[in-house]
């Protein structure tokens, strides 16, 4: 018989056995006066003829309990921390004290009286009364951290907060460094806006959208690959500064490094280039990172990395030499480079040229070896279609990549502006593309009609949110900083 069940089973006639008793199973008539955080740091280490005298009222889960007969101990969790409460029942009543011995771990419990110290010096409440608030018919599971499934943590996250401080805490963490981003860029005049979740037309990156249908306009919609052609609009418009934190979402697959839904930061700068966005990106980051860890230099999965400004800069062509192995004289041959692309193995559809080439090998030879943060800039005109020309080499485009353990956190470039430029790009992404069996490429012709009004030169860039959080939490999967991942069915 699986134990789970049968426990299951016993507290279900166990909840039903209380209210026919006349306890209420869900009490919502108790209001705690105090959080345990700041009653433990009231008391902190004053001894125990010095505790904060009076009455304390808590409201939380119980974690541990151990009866002696008359007597018994619990530690009682709530948002903010834990404490030992002691139940006697000469203190709450015979009467009470029986309802008490039918309560569970994982009961929601309110407590109230004074403190005290026991003989070994842990602070806790002398409960004098007490009242039932949820009744659990679940157990909580006695290794839950120790599950080699680590699958049922995030499909049960909600047990995975109950047990694991730490995973709470990562969430604590990534709530402080959302609110960090904000408060950085409003102090630069940056304005928060908010743009469309639902797009007419699939575009601002190449990735495969989610598709929906509105029922009363009677039209196909795309859930946004990215918000880009949008905040854009608004530069057009003559807001010279913005910004957007939220979800992008791409129909592909999934691992530790993507999730279909995901947070995005996303933010433009007029008469800005992508070399002001390094310099603000490596302001931002580092000041972040001493506000949320301590310093600047941290530990990623047993890695050190230092991300104390400045910080590295390569072109695209110097990394694959200097990194990658690849010799010069193939990096400047057009031919060469595409050559060694396919003898590495990487297959290139007919129409790519040296620019797919370089950044394919890119990819495979450089990017997991950039440990500490480093700006790759100079990207190819060809895989590049929203960014501007380099003044100098119209091949490459003024653009950067950001990667910090071997991850791209951030991409940015100066804007494209020039209407006529634009569609032509628009035109060759969507050739390249060609036929797709569920969504028809389209050029976003509202957006070429943007331009032709007049978009002031600009800088823009986007910084996953996730993988940020990620790299200062020293989680080693984007699962573990999202709250509610996307996972396959459940079996059974």
């Amino acid at each position: 018989m699986d134990d789970t069940n049968q426990i299951l089973r016993q507290r279900l006639q166990k909840a039903r056995d209380l209210a026919e008793q006349g306890v209420i199973l869900y009490d919502n008539s108790f209001t705690p006066a105090h959080r345990i955080k700041d009653i433990l740091a009231a008391a902190d280490d004053r001894p125990a003829e010095d505790l904060p005298e009076g009455r304390f009222s808590v409201a939380g889960r119980i974690m541990a309990l151990r009866k002696f007969g008359k007597a018994a101990f619990l530690h009682l969790q709530d948002e903010s921390g834990r404490i030992q409460i002691y139940v006697k029942r000469d203190v709450v009543g015979p009467e009470a004290y029986s309802l008490f011995k039918k309560l569970d771990i994982g009961d929601i419990v309110g407590f109230e009286g004074p403190l005290f110290r026991t003989k070994t010096g842990e602070l806790t409440i002398q409960a004098d009364r007490f009242r039932l608030l949820t009744k659990s018919l679940r157990p909580l599971p006695e290794k839950f951290h120790g599950l080699t499934d680590v699958e049922t943590r995030y499909r049960q996250r909600y047990v995975d907060l109950i047990v694991n401080p730490e995973v709470r805490e990562t969430f604590r963490k990534r709530v402080r460094i959302i609110r960090l981003v904000r408060e950085f860029l409003a102090n630069r005049d940056f304005l928060e806006v908010e743009t469309p979740m639902m797009h007419p037309v699939a575009g601002g990156a190449t990735a495969r959208p989610f598709k929906t249908h509105h029922n009363a306009l009677d039209m196909d919609l795309y859930l946004r690959i990215a918000p880009e052609l949008y905040l854009k609009r608004l530069l057009v418009g003559g807001f010279e500064r913005v910004f957007e934190i939220n979800r992008n979402f791409r129909n592909e697959g999934l691992s530790t490094r993507h999730n279909p839904e995901f947070t995005m930061l996303e933010f433009y700068q007029a008469y800005a280039t992508y070399e002001d966005l390094m310099d603000l990106t490596e302001e931002m980051i580092s000041w972040i990172a001493a506000e949320v860890c301590g310093s600047m230099v941290i530990s990623y999965q047993g890695a050190t990395v230092d991300l104390t400004p400045p910080w590295r800069r390569l072109t695209m062509d110097q990394a694959l030499v200097e990194i990658g192995g690849v010799e010069p004289t193939v990096v400047a041959d057009p031919d060469a480079v595409l050559a060694e692309a396919r003898k590495r193995g990487i297959e290139l559809p007919p129409t790519a040229g040296p620019g797919k080439a370089k950044t394919e090998l890119f990819e495979l030879l450089v990017e997991e070896r950039l440990v500490d943060p480093t700006f790759i800039t100079a990207y190819p005109t060809e895989v590049s279609p929203l960014a501007r020309r380099n003044a100098d080499n119209p091949e490459i485009t003024d653009r950067f990549e950001l990667f910090i353990t071997g991850r791209e956190m951030a991409n940015a470039f100066s804007e494209l502006n020039d209407p006529l430029d634009q569609r032509q790009r628009f035109e060759k992404q969507i050739a390249e593309r060609g036929d797709d069996e569920e969504i028809f490429p389209e050029m976003d012709r509202d957006f070429v009609r943007a331009l032709e009004y007049g978009m002031p030169p600009a800088a823009g860039e986007g910084i996953g949110i996730d993988r940020l959080v990620m790299l200062l939490t020293d989680s080693p999967s984007i699962r573990d900083v999202i709250l509610f991942p996307h996972l396959r069915p459940e079996k059974g």
